[in-house]
């Protein structure tokens, strides 16, 4: 068993909000760095990285791809997705 002790700070609601919102933007910043690197190593997935991606099974992704929620992108007999769009997708934003 571990000693922890707890400590007690005098600080207002407003102080303790605009910590909370600093450690949120800090993480949220390194999970968008994270973001990033990822869809410079691996810019487009298959169809079955975009089930996976979305925990989702792949007659979803063919569902969602004749809804038009999903652009696949043919390279001969392959389909692909851009990562870029599945985030996008994911927080239901429009692209620019």
């Amino acid at each position: 068993m571990t000693n922890q002790s707890i400590q007690m700070f005098h600080i207002t609601p407003d102080e303790l909000a605009n910590l909370i919102n600093q450690e949120i933007k800090k993480e949220l910043s390194e999970l968008k760095d994270s973001i990033n690197r990822n869809d410079l190593q691996n810019p487009h997935l298959t169809r079955r990285e975009t089930a996976k991606y979305f925990d989702i099974s792949l007659n979803c992704v063919n569902d969602w791809v004749r809804k038009g929620i999903l652009k696949p992108y043919k390279v001969g007999q392959r389909t692909f997705f851009k990562r870029s769009e599945l985030l996008q997708v994911m927080f239901n934003r429009k692209s620019a």
